[in-house]
């Protein structure tokens, strides 16, 4: 039986359904024990991770037999693909599993940053009654820019739209005669959309060219009171810069579910910025999420073992 290591989370069932095609090590210590999964891995044939596990070519060469590595999400940035292309180790994303849940996410972070109540929850318990300043504003008519415009941004935009939302989006990838750009405001520039939206989320990959994306200068362009939502990666959005454009009162406010270290470590710059709501990475997962996910990766590893 090929052996298969995994190394952080996913869902239970389809661990069984795979412990019993296979020699399954199911250990999410793994990922915090680098020396602990290179041994786990010496034998392995297939490696399955989520994000925190850094796939890098000293993993790969602990793991001489390894044939495929299914990532639990989307983003490959913690995987060295052309490393594993290589050596002719196939790399399975999730693709289409936590659509759902991202743009769940950035709708209900969209609407809570827009409204501002529930960010004054323990004013209220703590006797204050600050009706005035959280009273908020409508997202109805309000501009929402998208950079970016895959099927996390897309299904995003139809919740939007749904909500009277004006859809704006920016991404030179997709072509101008795309289907999915019907109703949908197409910029070519990014300076000009970030410019023109009232909110703005963030839907691209970890490059060269996107890392430190939003910095200062580009935060400094939003318009005065707008929000960002960031379920893409830490790394596009400069911590420092987007804590001053908080506590300036630039923005009107902010969700980070990623972060350039995570966890944070003690004296992240976004500590005790207002307006702030930030989660550890969890837009993508849910319940749901989780169990679609662990079923596509668990097939998809099976299917190349078994070739």
């Amino acid at each position: 039986m090929a052996r298969v290591v995994i190394s952080e989370f996913m869902d239970e069932p389809a661990i069984d359904w795979l412990r019993a095609r296979h020699d399954v090590t199911n250990d999410p210590a793994l990922v915090d024990d680098p020396a602990a999964l290179r041994a786990a891995c010496a034998k392995a044939s297939a490696l399955i991770v989520r994000n925190r596990t850094q796939v890098d070519a000293a993993l790969m060469d602990a793991a001489p037999g390894l044939r495929a590595i299914g990532r639990l999400g989307v983003g490959l940035d913690n995987i060295d693909t052309a490393t594993a292309k290589a050596r002719g180790v196939a790399v399975f994303p999730a693709t289409g599993g936590n659509v759902t849940s991202v743009a769940e996410y950035v709708i209900t972070a969209l609407l809570v940053l827009r409204r501002g109540a529930w960010l004054g929850s323990a004013d209220v318990l703590s006797g204050a009654w600050p009706r005035q300043r959280m009273m908020g504003l409508e997202v109805e008519g309000a501009s929402l820019g998208l950079v970016g415009f895959g099927a996390i941004a897309q299904a995003t935009a139809a919740r939007a739209q749904a909500l009277g939302l004006l859809v704006a989006a920016y991404d030179p990838y997709l072509p101008a005669n795309d289907h999915a750009w019907h109703g949908i405001a197409r910029f070519d520039d990014l300076d000009q959309l970030t410019a023109h939206a009232d909110a703005l989320s963030l839907h691209v990959p970890l490059t060269d060219a996107t890392r430190g994306l939003f910095g200062a200068d580009r935060l400094a362009m939003m318009k005065p009171g707008a929000v960002l939502i960031n379920t893409a990666r830490g790394h596009i959005v400069d911590e420092a810069a987007l804590a001053d454009a908080l506590h300036s009162g630039h923005l009107g406010g902010a969700a980070m579910d990623v972060f350039a270290s995570e966890p944070l470590g003690a004296g992240s710059p976004l500590e005790g910025a207002p307006n702030l709501i930030a989660t550890p990475h969890i837009a993508g997962v849910t319940v749901e999420s989780n169990t679609r996910i662990s079923w596509i990766t668990a097939r998809n590893v099976d299917g190349a073992l078994a070739g």
